[in-house]
């Protein structure tokens, strides 16, 4: 074996020499599993090489994005360092059911290593070694897993790496089913630092202030999806690079959904973009602290930027004076919506069903997004009647609930209005002609807050 691009630690170590044709890892976040494996990869293309056989691999990774970091990060930096000259290819890898962007380093003696994003028509389109990178996070994974399997039963290797996502996908049952077919390596943070991964465990934690996220993410936890709202695989099927960004607006109706929170709690502004049938996430605004002035710049920042056909606020509690100021301001467009026990219901179920039918696009590798949209908790109550929790931590499920008002503006009103696309983004109907010269707002960005 030639010296890789950095020395491996002791856990990496024992991953990279193990060579059963079945392996599968669970590693912490951040402790270099998608490294190591593509560092196997290119030193089972260099034996090969060697060997004057064929050995090829393709990478199937969680989408476009990653597949093009395993092969910048990982399997060319690798190949340079074990000093081997390598073509580079990218093309359009045409399959059953559209085209796909494939990404090919060639080694010596023809050994191609391919990387695309996963999904059933890629699994099966390929005679090869296998590496999933990610796997719990794929969309489909159980699909993909039926696709992949008849091709690598042919005698190629196949390597496994995630850290878990909840117990509903195929993932988990690699880690957890019986027997020894699988030689399995399981790394949390605590093990991964003892054996030297510079990293400060206290310092992290507290940085992530999220128990159930740090327990799934370092600890490796699996945790209970019978319970969760939005299982992770609902949550990872609707997650999109071009969502979240509000350069992508392309001058439609969009539905707004505003959580109002100030001392405990977030105020959370989500705006929802209807393109076709599908909800797409345009921006997402979070403040904690600030003042109600503050938070009604914010809002009439969205109003303005957005065509804005309708506007959810909670009303519940100190919202009463937030929803009648906006009303006041932007007359039929505001509904305001109290958290009571049935309406809670309904904007649960309404989000849910959009999750599921996926007609939502929400931003991808958001860890704060993710763990926000699965702690909601559905239970029952002395009386029977379901209600909906969520684990406290620095919010409360404030992002969810910004979501699910949005989702429940477009309900009734996205019938009411034809998407008209444009080729920049118009001002909201609403905004009066002097807001941009005597609102007191300064340009497009005059309130505090994070916009994701």
């Amino acid at each position: 074996m030639a010296e890789p691009a950095v020395p491996l630690y002791g856990y990496q170590r024992r991953w990279f020499l193990d060579k059963s044709r079945f392996k599968a890892g669970m590693f912490a976040r951040q402790t270099g599993k998608t490294f190591t494996t593509s560092l196997e990869v290119v030193d089972d293309g260099f034996t090969a090489a060697v060997q004057q056989r064929r050995s090829p691999w393709v990478i199937l990774s969680r989408g476009e994005r990653q597949a093009r970091e395993a092969m910048n990060e990982g399997i060319k930096p690798h190949a340079k360092a074990y000093g081997m000259v390598f073509e580079e290819n990218e093309f359009d890898w045409q399959g059953e059911t559209g085209t796909h962007k494939a990404l090919e380093v060639i080694l010596p003696y023809g050994n191609s290593i391919m990387a695309l994003p996963a999904n059933p028509d890629t699994a099966r389109g390929f005679s090869r070694n296998v590496f999933l990178d990610e796997f719990a996070i794929h969309k489909d994974s159980r699909e993909i897993w039926g696709a992949l399997f008849p091709v690598i039963s042919k005698g190629w290797k196949i390597r496994v790496t995630s850290t878990p996502k909840g117990k509903g996908n195929k993932f988990y049952e690699i880690m957890t089913s019986e027997g020894d077919t699988w030689s399995r390596h399981i790394v949390d943070i605590y093990q991964a630092v003892a054996e030297g991964l510079p990293r400060n465990v206290d310092e992290l934690r507290a940085g992530l202030a999220d128990d159930e996220l740090w327990s799934q993410e370092f600890e490796l936890k699996w945790l209970d999806e019978a319970s969760a709202w939005l299982p992770y695989d609902l949550i990872f099927a609707v997650e999109d690079d071009a969502a979240g960004d509000p350069s992508r607006y392309q001058g439609g109706v969009c539905f707004v959904g505003r959580d109002i929170g100030r001392r405990k709690d977030l105020h959370v502004i989500w705006v929802w973009e209807l393109v076709g049938d599908v909800l797409w996430c345009r921006e997402r605004i979070e403040q904690k602290g600030a003042t109600f002035l503050e938070m009604d710049e914010a809002f009439d920042e969205i109003m303005r930027r957005y065509r804005v056909g309708r506007a959810c606020i909670d009303q519940t509690g100190m919202g009463e004076k937030v929803v009648e100021d906006a009303q006041r301001r932007y007359g039929s467009a505001i509904e305001g919506v109290l958290f009571t026990g049935p309406n809670k219901l309904v904007m649960a179920t309404e989000g849910k069903n959009k999750f599921e039918d996926r007609k939502v696009r929400i931003p991808e590798g958001d860890l704060k997004l993710r763990a926000d949209l699965h702690k909601l908790r559905r239970v029952s109550s002395a009386t029977g009647a379901p209600r909906f929790v969520a684990e406290r931590d620095d919010d409360h499920a404030d992002r969810t609930w910004a979501a699910f008002l949005g989702i429940h503006a477009a309900s009734d009103g996205a019938s009411e209005y034809a998407y008209r696309p444009a080729s920049t983004a118009p001002s909201s109907p609403w905004a009066r002609p002097q807001d941009d010269e005597d609102s007191g707002l300064v340009g497009n960005f005059g309130f505090k807050g994070k916009i994701y």
